[in-house]
Protein backbone atom coordinates (compact mmCIF):
# COMPACT_ATOMS: atom_id res chain seq x y z
CA UNK A 1 0.00 0.00 0.00
CA UNK A 2 3.14 2.40 0.87
CA UNK A 3 4.37 1.44 -2.40
CA UNK A 4 1.68 1.95 -4.29
CA UNK A 5 1.03 5.41 -3.05
CA UNK A 6 4.49 7.06 -4.17
CA UNK A 7 3.08 7.47 -7.55
CA UNK A 8 -0.45 8.67 -6.74
CA UNK A 9 1.35 11.12 -4.57
CA UNK A 10 3.88 12.11 -7.24
CA UNK A 11 1.10 12.73 -9.22
CA UNK A 12 -0.68 14.68 -7.49
CA UNK A 13 2.20 17.05 -6.69
CA UNK A 14 2.81 17.24 -10.13
CA UNK A 15 -0.98 17.91 -10.82
CA UNK A 16 -1.00 20.53 -8.41
CA UNK A 17 1.94 22.27 -9.40
CA UNK A 18 0.62 22.46 -13.49
CA UNK A 19 -2.43 23.89 -11.68
CA UNK A 20 -0.62 27.04 -10.03
CA UNK A 21 1.35 27.91 -13.12
CA UNK A 22 -1.38 28.38 -15.20
CA UNK A 23 -3.51 30.31 -12.37
CA UNK A 24 -0.23 32.31 -12.46
CA UNK A 25 0.38 32.66 -15.94
CA UNK A 26 -3.18 33.72 -16.22
CA UNK A 27 -3.11 36.31 -13.21
CA UNK A 28 0.24 37.71 -15.00
CA UNK A 29 -1.53 38.25 -18.11
CA UNK A 30 -4.56 39.82 -16.29
CA UNK A 31 -2.19 41.85 -14.54
CA UNK A 32 -0.46 42.74 -17.81
CA UNK A 33 -3.67 43.65 -19.54
CA UNK A 34 -4.59 45.99 -16.88
CA UNK A 35 -1.28 47.84 -16.64
CA UNK A 36 -0.85 48.00 -20.34
CA UNK A 37 -4.97 49.99 -20.21
CA UNK A 38 -3.96 52.18 -17.65
CA UNK A 39 -0.60 52.88 -19.25
CA UNK A 40 -2.29 53.45 -22.99
CA UNK A 41 -5.25 55.54 -21.44
CA UNK A 42 -3.77 58.56 -19.23
CA UNK A 43 -1.60 58.56 -22.65
CA UNK A 44 -4.93 59.70 -24.58
CA UNK A 45 -6.73 62.72 -23.93
CA UNK A 46 -9.81 61.56 -25.97
CA UNK A 47 -9.78 58.10 -23.24
CA UNK A 48 -9.34 60.90 -20.17
CA UNK A 49 -12.23 62.37 -21.26
CA UNK A 50 -14.23 59.51 -21.86
CA UNK A 51 -13.50 58.07 -18.04
CA UNK A 52 -12.96 61.20 -16.05
CA UNK A 53 -15.20 63.76 -18.24
CA UNK A 54 -18.49 62.89 -16.40
CA UNK A 55 -19.50 61.40 -13.56
CA UNK A 56 -21.54 58.20 -14.90
CA UNK A 57 -18.49 56.43 -16.70
CA UNK A 58 -16.28 54.93 -13.59
CA UNK A 59 -19.44 53.67 -12.23
CA UNK A 60 -20.00 51.94 -14.99
CA UNK A 61 -17.11 50.40 -15.67
CA UNK A 62 -17.36 49.56 -11.77
CA UNK A 63 -20.78 47.75 -11.90
CA UNK A 64 -19.10 46.07 -14.93
CA UNK A 65 -16.28 44.96 -13.60
CA UNK A 66 -18.36 43.44 -10.53
CA UNK A 67 -21.03 41.90 -12.80
CA UNK A 68 -17.43 40.17 -14.37
CA UNK A 69 -16.33 38.99 -11.19
CA UNK A 70 -20.02 37.51 -10.37
CA UNK A 71 -20.40 35.87 -13.39
CA UNK A 72 -16.95 34.15 -13.47
CA UNK A 73 -17.40 33.12 -9.53
CA UNK A 74 -20.79 31.63 -9.96
CA UNK A 75 -20.83 30.99 -13.50
CA UNK A 76 -17.82 29.62 -14.08
CA UNK A 77 -18.42 25.58 -14.07
CA UNK A 78 -21.18 26.08 -16.85
CA UNK A 79 -18.63 28.24 -19.09
CA UNK A 80 -15.98 26.54 -21.03
CA UNK A 81 -12.53 27.03 -20.10
CA UNK A 82 -12.19 29.91 -23.39
CA UNK A 83 -15.15 31.85 -22.54
CA UNK A 84 -14.01 32.15 -19.20
CA UNK A 85 -10.41 33.42 -19.94
CA UNK A 86 -12.00 35.60 -22.29
CA UNK A 87 -14.07 37.17 -19.44
CA UNK A 88 -11.40 37.47 -17.19
CA UNK A 89 -9.32 39.30 -19.75
CA UNK A 90 -12.44 41.82 -20.74
CA UNK A 91 -12.27 42.22 -16.65
CA UNK A 92 -8.65 43.12 -16.60
CA UNK A 93 -8.89 45.29 -19.70
CA UNK A 94 -12.35 47.05 -17.42
CA UNK A 95 -9.61 46.70 -14.24
CA UNK A 96 -7.11 48.51 -15.39
CA UNK A 97 -9.56 51.67 -17.25
CA UNK A 98 -10.48 52.11 -13.54
CA UNK A 99 -6.90 51.76 -12.59
CA UNK A 100 -5.43 54.43 -14.49
CA UNK A 101 -6.11 57.05 -12.31
CA UNK A 102 -4.06 56.05 -9.68
CA UNK A 103 -1.28 57.21 -12.72
CA UNK A 104 -2.73 60.72 -12.56
CA UNK A 105 -2.49 60.82 -9.09
CA UNK A 106 0.66 59.38 -7.53
CA UNK A 107 4.18 59.59 -9.21
CA UNK A 108 5.09 56.95 -11.66
CA UNK A 109 8.34 55.80 -9.73
CA UNK A 110 5.95 56.14 -6.16
CA UNK A 111 3.60 53.34 -8.30
CA UNK A 112 6.44 51.36 -9.44
CA UNK A 113 8.22 50.89 -5.78
CA UNK A 114 4.89 50.05 -4.27
CA UNK A 115 4.60 47.38 -6.97
CA UNK A 116 7.36 45.99 -6.47
CA UNK A 117 6.67 46.02 -2.61
CA UNK A 118 3.23 44.30 -3.22
CA UNK A 119 4.97 41.95 -5.45
CA UNK A 120 7.10 41.08 -3.18
CA UNK A 121 5.13 40.91 0.34
CA UNK A 122 2.47 38.46 -2.36
CA UNK A 123 4.97 36.44 -3.52
CA UNK A 124 6.37 35.83 0.02
CA UNK A 125 2.66 35.09 1.43
CA UNK A 126 1.25 32.90 -1.64
CA UNK A 127 4.37 30.63 -1.17
CA UNK A 128 3.36 30.74 2.79
CA UNK A 129 -0.07 29.44 1.79
CA UNK A 130 1.17 26.94 -0.84
CA UNK A 131 3.97 25.12 1.74
CA UNK A 132 1.76 25.54 5.10
CA UNK A 133 0.83 21.96 6.65
CA UNK A 134 -1.90 24.58 8.99
CA UNK A 135 -5.31 24.22 7.67
CA UNK A 136 -6.18 28.09 7.02
CA UNK A 137 -9.69 26.93 6.11
CA UNK A 138 -11.06 28.97 9.62
CA UNK A 139 -9.33 31.64 8.23
CA UNK A 140 -12.10 32.22 5.65
CA UNK A 141 -15.25 33.31 7.44
CA UNK A 142 -12.86 35.76 9.47
CA UNK A 143 -11.23 37.37 6.13
CA UNK A 144 -14.38 37.85 4.35
CA UNK A 145 -16.18 39.44 7.11
CA UNK A 146 -13.12 41.55 7.88
CA UNK A 147 -13.39 42.30 3.55
CA UNK A 148 -17.20 43.77 4.82
CA UNK A 149 -16.38 45.62 7.68
CA UNK A 150 -13.19 47.38 5.73
CA UNK A 151 -15.79 48.54 2.89
CA UNK A 152 -18.12 49.60 5.33
CA UNK A 153 -15.57 51.82 6.73
CA UNK A 154 -14.38 53.21 3.73
CA UNK A 155 -17.79 54.11 2.77
CA UNK A 156 -17.98 56.13 6.19
CA UNK A 157 -14.68 57.67 5.66
CA UNK A 158 -15.91 59.44 2.37
CA UNK A 159 -17.80 61.55 4.09
CA UNK A 160 -15.83 61.76 7.62
CA UNK A 161 -12.51 62.45 5.21
CA UNK A 162 -10.28 61.43 8.19
CA UNK A 163 -6.81 61.01 7.30
CA UNK A 164 -5.63 59.07 10.02
CA UNK A 165 -9.31 56.93 10.05
CA UNK A 166 -8.02 56.05 6.36
CA UNK A 167 -4.29 55.39 7.02
CA UNK A 168 -5.57 52.62 10.13
CA UNK A 169 -8.11 51.50 7.40
CA UNK A 170 -5.44 50.71 4.92
CA UNK A 171 -3.00 48.75 7.41
CA UNK A 172 -5.94 46.60 8.35
CA UNK A 173 -6.50 46.24 4.56
CA UNK A 174 -2.72 45.09 4.29
CA UNK A 175 -3.24 42.71 7.06
CA UNK A 176 -6.48 41.25 5.11
CA UNK A 177 -5.22 40.90 1.51
CA UNK A 178 -2.23 39.11 2.71
CA UNK A 179 -4.16 36.68 4.58
CA UNK A 180 -6.56 36.36 1.92
CA UNK A 181 -3.62 35.72 -0.45
CA UNK A 182 -2.39 32.66 1.82
CA UNK A 183 -5.86 31.64 2.22
CA UNK A 184 -6.65 31.74 -1.46
CA UNK A 185 -3.19 30.13 -2.85
CA UNK A 186 -3.56 26.83 0.10
CA UNK A 187 -7.47 26.71 -1.51
CA UNK A 188 -6.32 26.58 -4.92
CA UNK A 189 -3.51 24.25 -3.74
CA UNK A 190 -6.32 21.90 -2.37
CA UNK A 191 -8.83 21.85 -5.40
CA UNK A 192 -5.66 20.80 -7.54
CA UNK A 193 -5.03 17.70 -5.36
CA UNK A 194 -8.81 16.82 -5.50
CA UNK A 195 -9.62 17.29 -9.17
CA UNK A 196 -7.62 13.59 -9.99
CA UNK A 197 -8.66 12.91 -13.68
CA UNK A 198 -10.22 16.15 -14.27
CA UNK A 199 -11.18 16.93 -17.78
CA UNK A 200 -8.49 20.38 -19.51
CA UNK A 201 -11.77 22.33 -19.38
CA UNK A 202 -12.23 21.55 -16.26
CA UNK A 203 -8.49 22.26 -15.41
CA UNK A 204 -8.57 25.50 -17.34
CA UNK A 205 -11.66 27.09 -15.39
CA UNK A 206 -10.11 26.28 -12.29
CA UNK A 207 -7.30 28.24 -13.54
CA UNK A 208 -9.16 30.90 -14.16
CA UNK A 209 -10.99 31.09 -11.19
CA UNK A 210 -7.70 30.87 -9.39
CA UNK A 211 -5.95 33.44 -11.27
CA UNK A 212 -8.88 36.43 -10.38
CA UNK A 213 -9.00 35.30 -6.52
CA UNK A 214 -5.37 35.69 -6.64
CA UNK A 215 -5.47 38.70 -8.95
CA UNK A 216 -7.82 40.42 -6.71
CA UNK A 217 -6.05 39.90 -4.02
CA UNK A 218 -3.02 41.59 -5.45
CA UNK A 219 -4.12 44.52 -6.41
CA UNK A 220 -6.03 45.00 -3.50
CA UNK A 221 -3.06 44.86 -1.43
CA UNK A 222 -1.33 46.88 -3.81
CA UNK A 223 -3.96 49.39 -3.64
CA UNK A 224 -3.80 49.80 0.23
CA UNK A 225 0.24 49.84 0.28
CA UNK A 226 0.03 52.65 -2.00
CA UNK A 227 -1.52 54.75 0.24
CA UNK A 228 1.29 54.88 2.70
CA UNK A 229 4.16 54.49 -0.28
CA UNK A 230 2.38 56.90 -2.99
CA UNK A 231 3.80 60.15 -3.05
CA UNK A 232 0.97 62.40 -4.78
CA UNK A 233 2.07 64.51 -8.35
Amino acid sequence: MREESFPQTRMAVTQVNALLRSVYNWMMVGLGLSGLTAYLTVNSDAMLNLIFGNGYMIWVLFIGEIGLVIALSGAVKRLSASTAGMLFMLFSVLNGLTLSSILLIYTARSVATTFFIAGATFGATSFYGYVTKKDLTSWGNFLFMGLLGLIIAFVVNIFWQNTLFDLLLSAVGVLIFVGLTAYDTQKIRQMGEEMTGADSDSFGRLAILGALSLYLDFVNLFLMLLRFFGRRN
